[in-house]
């Protein structure tokens, strides 16, 4: 297939990408700044150069290629406290995406998160089948804001009803790897400023994690053979307690591992404090027998363990 890939340079798609070509796809990848346009060309990929705001830029796109993968996201405004706005614009392309691919049957799977915002109960192993569903608005979700994010997964999964073979892969909050810029590298640097890796209360709360390139491989088989409507979990590690995270953060940079109050997480881990204590594993089991997944790079422990995180 020729897949139009947005986030094609960001970090699960600098996975994604190669992983396409070796399975003998093209890709055409949305680049918003002469510096993503570069690296997608050296990578193989054919630029189309706009951002998520573009609409028509996405439904051109879309029209011209066999299928869609979405993962771009605006984290910018999102991690500086307008995540509702970050949803917004997200909405926007995912309706841009629907209009363009109506009563084709061609494939289009977006990226979405797995912790807190399915409106699960804190500790409940959440599933595929969770979060199928409209919720009411004023759900708790660790993150303000978030409640946007699952409903625009299930506008997706409902495009099915449009001829779409639409599909959500729900990422971790750890997608980690060697590169990785998000959580747990965040986690890192505040844990330097602090002078301490912190966990909240007794540190046995759980966070999913997988590696990228085995959630990369996933967005692949989902582009693939998902049937219509489906809801995938990109999930290696169901639940890892967030001590044994902080211990091993703790252990590389030579600080002590401490344990905090919820009101006191902010200020050990800045934005992350809000559901750095949050329990939320998840499984991938109904995916992995559905298309054959099976995680084989290495959890989030081993791969901290690695030491790249701290060089």
């Amino acid at each position: 297939m020729h897949v139009f890939v947005t986030g094609a340079s960001g970090w699960v798609g600098r996975g994604l990408v190669p992983d396409l070509i070796a399975a003998g796809h093209t890709v055409t990848g949305l680049a918003r700044s002469e510096a993503a346009a570069v690296a997608l060309r050296a990578a193989g990929v054919e630029v189309r150069e706009g951002s998520l705001d573009d609409l028509d830029t996405l439904r051109d796109a879309a029209a011209a290629a066999d299928g869609v993968i979405h993962l771009a996201f605006k984290h910018d405004i999102a991690f500086a406290g307008d995540f509702a706005g970050a949803t917004d614009a997200d909405r926007a392309a995912i309706e841009a995406f629907g209009d363009a691919l109506a009563g084709t049957d061609k494939p289009f799977v977006i990226a979405s998160g797995i912790l807190g915002v399915l409106g699960l109960p804190p500790g409940v192993v959440a599933t595929e089948n969770d979060g199928r569903a409209a919720q009411d608005a004023d759900r708790e979700v660790p993150i303000s804001g978030a409640n946007g994010r699952i409903d625009n997964a299930n506008h997706t999964l409902a495009l099915a009803a449009r001829g779409v073979r639409s599909s959500v892969v729900r990422l971790p909050p750890a997608t980690h790897g060697d590169g990785d810029n998000g959580f747990i590298p965040t986690a890192i640097g505040f844990a330097r400023q602090k002078g301490a890796a912190a966990y909240v209360g007794d540190g046995t709360n759980r966070w999913p994690a997988v590696h990228r390139d085995d959630a990369a491989r996933l967005f692949r088989l989902a582009l693939e053979s998902a049937p219509p409507g489906t809801a995938l979990h990109a999930v290696g590690d169901e639940g890892v307690p967030i001590r044994e995270v902080a211990e091993v953060l703790a252990a590389h940079l030579h600080l002590p591992a401490v344990s905090v109050t919820p009101e006191q997480a902010g200020d050990y881990v800045g934005f992350l404090g809000g559901f750095w204590g949050f329990d939320g594993p998840a499984s991938a089991q109904i995916t992995r027998d559905l298309l054959g997944w099976q995680p084989t790079r290495p959890g989030l422990l081993a791969d901290l363990k690695e030491g790249h995180y701290f060089t």
